[in-house]
């Protein structure tokens, strides 16, 4: 048997630190999700979230849906996962989401995509080895409909560090 060695595994920084944003900067995060009903099922039974919408196709149907509806707060989750590796897995604590709207129902089956935009950027007056980015994210279905759009801030991590 062989001693583990961990400096034979160095870390590899990932995401971009707060000198890489700049206001207007578009990101389209590359990886598009398709919901299928076991993931909805899962999602809403492990939340506790017993909205019969969201499990019940005959109850969809009858407040005029195809079938059951996503939950949203699982189109959320998963579209704020997919901006992960663009927008802050370079660190930073989430600061919160805002003006949070979901337009358009998505339906198991439904695929969707997701890009960003930087809104604002600024020094941190508490925390001088981070600055704080908002951006605003919508996601899309496949037929290019609006189906999720919010404004998200992180802190994010500085490349250079003030001195002092």
């Amino acid at each position: 048997m062989t001693t583990f060695d961990p400096a034979a595994f160095p870390p590899v920084p990932h995401g971009h630190q707060y000198e890489d944003f700049e206001i207007g900067q578009v990101f389209e995060h590359h990886w598009g999700r398709t919901f299928s009903e076991s993931d909805n099922s899962f999602f809403t039974t492990a939340t506790l979230a017993f909205n019969p919408r969201y499990t019940n196709a005959e109850l969809a149907r009858s407040e005029g849906h195809p079938r059951e509806l996503v939950n949203p707060m699982l189109l959320l989750c998963t579209v704020v996962g997919l901006s992960v590796e663009d927008l802050s897995e370079g660190g930073g604590p989430f600061l919160g989401v805002n003006e949070c709207a979901f337009p358009t129902p998505v339906y198991p089956g439904d695929t969707v995509t997701a890009r960003s935009t930087v809104l604002d950027k600024r020094e941190s007056s508490s925390r001088p080895r981070e600055g704080i980015v908002t951006w605003r994210t919508e996601a899309h279905n496949q037929r290019g409909e609006l189906v999720l759009s919010y404004t998200r801030t992180n802190l994010s991590a500085k490349r250079e560090v003030p001195p002092g």
